[in-house]
């Protein structure tokens, strides 16, 4: 898949997936427009489902929704607010460090740059671009296991790692895209392009797709 392919793809999804449920950092995002609030929300959607993240975020953001109000809560308390969250007692330790960092070096204000977001304990890439897109509504490329996925399947890159992906989508992919790439794709990808048999017969864009890696579908 070229450019103009990739340009008719997403056309296509962004007129198919209001119907579908928003992911819940994008929830958290579209409600609060607070860059603290989406760096919490996105360090708990880490290997957890997307209705548990919504409902630990919820529920911890209800008790501190500053870095000085979640500093002074305990490693207990926090676990106790986002359980069953996948790794519940690692993030919280996590969310923590990364309060205090805030606070030490920045602040209390969550950075706007890739460089002073991947200073933070705990925050990869995945984690800074998701701030940079949703909290800071500034140009990054999400790459989660979605999106690396379907980018692969569609033919539109070949890449064995969601960072190589990143890397080569920054190359590729048309600047006025990267902002929308992630919902879009994540959201087609919790829907209609599973990773195992995915929905190809209701697929919008399925004529486009190269569906490598592909073996059974629905």
């Amino acid at each position: 898949m070229d450019v103009s392919g990739i340009n008719k793809v997403i056309s296509i999804l962004k007129k198919e997936i209001p119907r579908f449920k928003v992911p819940a950092v994008g929830v958290i995002a579209t409600r609060s427009r607070d860059p603290f609030q989406v760096l919490i929300s996105t360090v708990l959607s880490l290997r957890t489902k997307d209705q548990v993240t919504l409902e630990a975020s919820n529920r911890l953001l209800a008790l501190a929704d500053t870095p000085a109000k979640m500093i002074g809560l305990s490693a207990e308390k926090i676990e106790k607010a986002i359980y069953p969250a996948g790794f519940y007692r690692t993030k919280a330790r996590s969310i923590l460090s990364i309060c205090g960092d805030l606070i030490d070096k920045f602040d209390a204000k969550v950075p706007k740059t890739m460089e002073e977001l991947l200073s933070l304990k705990g925050v990869g890439r995945k984690t800074a671009n998701l701030v940079l897109t949703l909290g800071h509504d500034r140009d990054g490329i999400c790459v989660d296991v979605h999106v690396h996925r379907i980018s692969n399947r569609l033919g539109f890159i070949k890449t064995k790692e969601p960072d190589e992906s990143e890397m080569v989508l920054r190359r590729k992919l048309p600047r006025r895209h990267w902002k929308i790439y992630n919902d879009l794709l994540v959201t087609f990808g919790q829907n209609i392009c599973r990773p195992v048999s995915p929905f190809c017969s209701q697929c919008k864009i399925s004529r486009y797709c190269e569906k490598l890696g592909v073996h059974a579908s629905r």
